[in-house]
């Protein structure tokens, strides 16, 4: 293959000295979409991506396959008020998650169907509350990817819309009070409130009535709207009495939290008493029925535990251990049942369910699953009862939910994925390695039974903000895998797999080690026999793909191929862009003169080399992704195309209207289709 003929791109001679450090940044001027030599290069991008894409062998039945295993659909556990049920499901033909109501004679009705909404399929549903007596609902909906919730309610029996659109609201949620008079929730302050570029960081949590104006009429309950990175939460115990508010610098996995008695003080003027503040550790409250404040913490339990305690002095003297802290298991969710608490557990990867008595937290047993999968949201009704549901998948099962009998102690089907799909045999098994200083490291590895020699094969890892990769149903992997291709899922460290110890050794001065666990995931897969170097791919999104820019940096002579989403690579000015101000407690700050050094160390971007044959790469961006800013992959395709010796091709993928995350079915079958032909052509499984 002959070398692309990449498109001209200026390089500058701009150096900054940052704490003695001197940083070149030559394509600078491609952070700016708007200037006319950025929009010009993004066209002839765009031609040389269509030009190689287009061709590749095996698209069409690849875009028909993809197609039809996203046809199942799914459905999530239902959220009950009363008699009456709110879930959202996402037919075969549908492109995106609808919000159903359901009342007690069964007969479903649609709330919010995003496509009603705009028939483009460019908004989504971003979240949704119903009032305590499942008479409202609060609502949010952002359009074109850029997550900037509007904030809506709605009349469920009529399905009108009382009020809307509140905006500022990006990821808050409604806190209502009883009666749905009334909700506390969170809104950033206005853009000129604060310094230029700093809007989407200042927030403070408000009382808001519905009916009155958001901008003259709501109370300000808690934050003084100076700290930038502060992200709340706020929740209300089912009978009103108890507010609790949360409150944590962007992505620090600790923070400070705060209890009200509503009885003692009014819901305008909270009475707040520290639960916790300036320590080290993840804390949640949720006050039961039982008049107990539940407390689920990593305070003393990396892997963390559920404690109980009176919300009247919920002080860490008085926490008491309901569910301690297993020595191999991460506590991951629980559900309030008369008489029994469930606990939900993944243990290395792997969702597991136990049962305990509710009063002292004495384990009686265990929830059957169907396989060794996925579970989530495992959710009771607010009055109590045996019942509980929670969504399962696995890598051959779409997401369904299942409903928990505790009369019985069996689990049943109570929605399964709407769609009928044939879905190929495939083996997975779970591998254990070592990594560079010792660690054990677990991968998942996916094939088709029966299958020997080397194959292609694609290594997919995250490693970062205590995300765990668990079995999860995915019509990339099994049309990857049916097509004769292995498919890995590394739980490198930074993740969450292993407890908050795994989360912080690959956080920060730690980070190396992330990427060490995933060069070693991959020469783990080649010392097998599954596949070669000349035969192996990576992929990896967001903090993904920053893992996957690193490894191409360090290690270009391991990888045939890598796919790059929506990635951070100049990890010298991430913060200044996107939510990169939120992330560095992560990663660390170009601001100090240490952590700078860490982040050099690895930066993708500072890392490209002239002359090395670097991996044939195809970056996917999304023109409004709010979160990680498109410039990252802009600079680092064109700091690849003029530093590479080789004829691997260098591609952009550049997506208008889309955000970083959530997307239309159709959408989403255009990117894996481009994605899979790309890698499977490298590879040779096309």
């Amino acid at each position: 293959m002959n070398r692309p003929p990449y498109p001209p791109a200026q390089r500058e001679d701009i150096v900054d000295d940052l704490h003695g450090h001197q940083v070149a940044d030559p394509y600078r001027w491609l952070e700016d979409r708007a200037g006319g030599d950025t929009e010009a290069w993004l066209a002839a991008q765009e031609q040389l991506f269509q030009e190689r894409i287009g061709g590749l062998p095996g698209r069409e039945r690849l875009r028909e396959r993809l197609t039809e295993l996203l046809s199942a659909g799914s459905v999530g556990p239902p959220v009950w008020r009363g008699e009456r049920c709110f879930f959202t499901r996402r037919g075969a033909d549908q492109e995106h998650p609808v919000l159903y109501t359901a009342g007690p004679d069964g007969a479903e009705r649609v709330l919010i169907d995003p496509m009603a909404l705009d028939p483009a399929g460019t908004t989504t549903l971003d979240g949704w509350q119903p009032d305590k007596e499942g008479r409202r609902l609060a609502y949010k909906i952002s359009k074109g990817g850029d997550e900037e919730s509007l904030l809506y309610v709605m009349d469920v029996a009529t399905g009108e819309r009382i009020e809307g659109p509140i905006d500022r609201g990006r990821y808050s949620a409604a806190a209502w009070l009883p009666g749905g008079e009334a909700y506390y929730y969170v809104r950033r302050l206005p853009p000129g409130a604060v310094p230029e570029g700093e809007e989407q960081y200042h927030r403070r949590v408000y009382l808001h009535r519905v009916g009155t104006d958001p901008e003259t009429d709501d109370v300000l309950i808690f934050g003084d709207g100076r700290d930038k990175t502060n992200y709340y939460g706020v929740g209300v115990s089912r009978d009103g009495r108890w507010l609790t508010i949360s409150a944590s610098q962007g992505t620090a996995p600790r923070n400070d939290l705060w209890i009200a008695d509503l009885h003692a003080s009014a819901p305008e003027a909270p009475a707040l008493r520290a639960v916790q503040e300036g320590v080290d550790a993840e804390t949640s409250l949720h006050v039961g029925r039982d008049g107990r404040a539940y407390i689920f913490t990593d305070r003393g339990a990396p892997r963390s535990r559920l404690c109980v305690a009176d919300p009247a002095d919920p002080a860490y003297e008085n926490w008491r251990d309901l569910v301690p802290e297993d020595p191999e298991a991460v506590l991951t969710d629980y559900a309030l049942l008369d008489g029994v608490l469930l606990a939900g557990w993944t243990r290395h990867a792997i969702s597991e369910i136990t049962v305990h008595d509710l009063a002292t937290g004495e384990r009686t047993g265990t929830v059957p699953l169907p396989g060794l999968g996925t579970i989530g949201g495992l959710v009771e009704r607010p009055e109590g009862g045996h019942e509980a549901w929670f969504a399962y998948t696995d890598n051959v099962t779409p997401t369904g939910v299942l409903r928990y009998d505790s009369r019985t102690g069996e689990a049943g089907t109570w929605a399964t994925a709407p769609g009928t799909v044939d879905v190929p045999d495939i083996e997975s098994r779970q591998v254990t390695y070592t990594s560079y200083d010792g660690t054990e490291v677990r991968m998942l590895v996916l094939s088709r039974p029966g299958a020997s020699g080397p194959r292609p094969a694609i290594l997919y890892g995250y490693g970062g903000f205590n995300i765990s990769l668990t079995p999860a149903y995915s019509a990339s992997i099994l049309a990857w895998v049916e097509a004769g291709g292995v498919y890995a899922v590394a739980n490198l460290r930074g993740g969450s797999e292993e407890g908050e110890e795994w989360h912080r050794a690959g956080m920060r001065e730690n980070k190396q080690n992330v990427f060490d666990d995933f060069h070693a995931a991959a020469e783990k897969l080649i010392a097998d026999g599954l596949t070669t170097p000349a035969r192996l791919a990576i992929s990896g999104g967001s903090n993904g793909g920053l893992l996957v820019g690193a490894a191409l940096t360090q290690r270009p002579d391991l990888y045939r191929a890598v796919v790059c989403s929506a990635p951070l690579l100049d990890m010298v000015r991430y913060e200044r862009f996107g939510l990169g101000q939120t992330w560095n407690d992560e990663y660390g700050t170009a601001a100090d003169p240490e952590e700078l050094g860490w982040l050099l160390a690895y930066s993708p971007y500072h890392r490209v080399r002239k002359g090395v044959a670097y991996p044939a790469v195809l970056f996917t961006v999304f023109d409004s992704d709010t979160r990680v800013d498109p410039l990252h992959a802009r600079k680092m395709c064109a700091a690849l195309q003029h530093a590479t010796s080789g004829d691997a091709p260098i591609l952009l993928r550049n997506e208008a209207e889309v955000g970083h995350d959530a997307r239309s079915v159709s959408r989403s079958v255009g990117l894996m289709t481009d994605t899979l032909s790309f890698l499977g052509a490298q590879t040779g499984l096309f």
